[in-house]
């Protein structure tokens, strides 16, 4: 089960995460992403409540992130070190800008 919590603020989104991210939830997110980022300058995602990502949620990641290469950027925060070894060992921990 996932939970998305948007806060949105001219072109600032922020969007927090809550359970996990995997093949059953990733669509939910894309959903709730897909027409919020054309108006979107700069994107955070709080992963502090996410317990599990899996591929298929790397791959949600991957595509907002390229989306915001082309017109803000992207900042993940709030990254568990089980997140963070999951990043690190994909190399998403080299791609995504994490604070």
């Amino acid at each position: 089960m996932l939970n998305i919590s948007k806060e949105q603020n001219g072109g600032d989104l922020k969007v927090s995460l809550h359970g996990r991210l995997d093949t059953t939830t990733s669509p939910q997110l894309e959903e709730e992403l897909k027409g919020e980022l054309d108006a979107t300058s700069h994107l955070v995602f709080d992963l502090s409540a996410l317990e599990y990502i899996s591929s298929a949620g790397l791959r949600v990641l991957l595509s907002a992130q390229k989306t915001m290469n082309k017109q803000g950027d992207m900042l993940v925060t709030g990254v568990t070190p089980e997140i963070m070894e999951i990043f690190e060992v994909t190399g998403f921990s080299d791609i995504l800008t994490i604070q």
